[in-house]
């Protein structure tokens, strides 16, 4: 029988693959870089081809390496449902989650029922604020877990899902064909805030801040009653917002990445579980919107 690749190396080549950086990767598998470069060479000999191809200072995956990617993800994913499924009994007490507003009304509902269902008797307790507070949340050991669109220099991050980043206004107005664009953007700490900015800096397009709020219901507040321009990650659209594309005059905005932050002072097993329910539950909104559409 041929030997089994180790879980544990796929977990190290999905963190690579996630953040370009074997010296990024051994942060958030909690190991040296020596390590992890061990891990992959022992990998690919295991494959006997390389899964790996430098790009100056990045890692990227060769052909052989995506198609590993996706095998890796369902390995890894599945094998969080099976600890999961055999260890509902062990586990009890509180665990704590950070969630940007933006994200709530979409993934909560999912993460809750599919977390409740196997764990009913621990108690989930939900923070709601913009990623940044999250993160000092976290390093202030106010949460045991957040869910957070990454940004550079906030820490470890397991990025499990990326997604397009949006320009949105009103499909009721034409706002959108203002001369000078009308934005409703989030707090200057805020990256897509940053990144709509520049951007539209980039084009030369003049635009003005009218609203600006940490609050993604009044920001969408703003968009939907055609008073302002904004962005918005895809599972955040709302009804009534259109989106605007490059012949309309809005530049491409890179895509954004959401990823989990675990608490430095303390990983628990309940964090652990939780973290696999929401991945798991994330995948989940993938496959019902592939198969809506």
């Amino acid at each position: 029988m041929a030997n089994l690749i180790d879980v544990d190396q796929l977990r190290t080549f999905i963190a690579i693959a996630e953040t370009g950086s074997f010296t990024k990767a051994a942060d958030v598998v909690h190991k040296t870089q020596s390590a992890v470069s061990m891990q992959m060479k022992r990998l690919e000999e295991r494959l006997d081809r390389p899964i790996f191809a430098r790009d100056g200072r990045a890692s990227k995956l060769t052909e052989d390496g995506e198609r590993l990617l996706d095998y890796a993800r369902r390995i890894i994913k599945l094998n969080m449902e099976v600890l999961s499924a055999f260890s509902e009994a062990e586990l009890s007490g509180r665990v704590r989650l950070g969630v940007p507003d933006d994200y709530a009304d979409r993934y909560l509902p999912e993460i809750m029922a599919r977390f409740s269902r196997v764990y009913p008797g621990v108690e989930l307790t939900v923070s709601c604020q913009p990623s940044v507070e999250l993160i000092d949340l976290i390093h202030g050991n106010e949460l045991d877990l957040a869910i957070v669109t990454t940004c550079d220099g906030q820490g470890p991050v397991e990025v499990f899902r990326r997604e397009r980043l949006l320009w949105v206004a009103s499909n009721r107005h034409a706002i959108h064909t203002s001369e000078r664009l009308p934005l409703a953007l989030g707090r200057p700490s805020c990256a897509w805030r940053r990144t709509a900015i520049e951007e539209l800096d980039r084009a030369g397009r003049p635009h003005r801040l009218l609203y600006t709020s940490a609050n993604s219901y009044a920001v969408a507040a703003a968009v939907l009653s055609g008073l302002a321009v904004s962005v918005f990650p895809e599972s955040a659209l709302r009804p009534g917002m259109r989106v605007l594309n490059p012949a309309e005059g809005f530049p491409e905005l890179p895509s954004c990445n959401i990823g989990l932050v675990r608490n430095p002072h303390e990983r628990t097993a309940l964090a652990d579980a939780l973290a696999g329910h929401i991945i798991s539950s994330l995948d989940n909104l993938s496959e019902a919107r592939e198969a809506a559409e």
